[in-house]
């Protein structure tokens, strides 16, 4: 008869967690590392460095230990945990509210008048932005998280897209003029999608909102908007008063936007200038 698990007491993170629930499932198993090392194709060692936390598990780690103990996916669900909280961690900690809920979205509104969004940014482009003011190690660090977001682009439902682009960020020249060929090539290639919209603004227009904004509807909550900010110190708005002047606020700029169109043939157009 299988021996009752001993208690492992309460784990501090999601890889310390992954330990526990590996560690209960081959005890029940009865099973010991050696064993349950065999029958996975790996080492002893790995599997002690795994349930006592001190090692990550893999992706393809997580799919076998489903694989073997029949779980339904609960070992790769934990694996997905692990590598979001490790992909918030990294970021700015007035950034982290944001990355949460923006996975959710069904349709998001983004005004930024400087800078390519870091949603929409290629990687040569997001690596000349973050390496600013940041250690290498940061940098990767850093970029990984920005390109991962991605994936919401990626989805079989992807949120629609609002996109007002200040002129002045699609004309920098800042990130060099290979890099934004490239970067303006990714805009044109997303603006050609159904359920993205692509505008510019002139950069004389009357805005005087020099950070970013997103305003955001999600699938299980109420609309929520995002105000960036130097050094990671935007600020997530829920609050019904703040988030209808940033709706106001992104009408008024989109009044004063080229059409999609237009927008464009400037893009078309700044990149022949490059």
């Amino acid at each position: 008869m299988p021996r009752r698990p001993r208690d492992p007491g309460v784990p501090s993170s999601p890889t310390e967690y992954f330990g526990v629930e590996l560690r209960t499932y081959r005890e029940v198993s009865g099973l010991s590392r050696p064993q349950l090392a065999e029958r996975l194709g790996y080492t002893p060692q790995w599997i002690g460095q795994i349930e006592s936390g001190k090692s990550a598990p893999s992706e393809d780690f997580a799919h076998d230990c489903d694989s073997f103990f029949e779980t339904n996916g609960a070992f790769q669900r934990m694996w997905a945990w692990n590598q979001q909280l490790e992909r918030i961690q990294v970021v700015p900690p007035g950034f982290r509210p944001f990355i949460e809920v923006e996975p959710d979205t069904t349709y998001m509104r983004l005004f930024e008048p400087l800078l390519i969004p870091g949603l929409l940014q290629t990687e040569e482009y997001a690596r000349r932005v973050l390496v600013v003011g940041h250690r290498q190690e940061k940098v990767e660090e850093l970029l990984a998280v920005r390109m991962a977001r991605k994936a919401v682009l990626e989805k079989e439902h992807p949120p629609w897209l609002l996109v007002l682009l200040g002129e002045t960020a699609v004309r920098s020249r800042a990130a060099g003029a290979e890099v934004m060929r490239g970067q303006l090539q990714y805009l044109l290639d997303l603006a050609e999608l159904q359920h993205v919209t692509l505008q510019i603004f002139p950069a004389d227009a009357p805005v005087f909102q020099a950070s970013g904004i997103v305003l955001m509807s999600l699938e299980d909550r109420s609309d929520v908007g995002f105000v960036d900010a130097a050094g990671g110190h935007g600020r997530l708005i829920e609050g019904t008063h703040d988030l209808e002047e940033l709706v106001v606020l992104f009408d008024q700029v989109r009044a004063t936007a080229y059409s999609a169109e237009e927008s464009v043939r400037i893009i078309r157009s700044v990149m022949e200038e490059l």
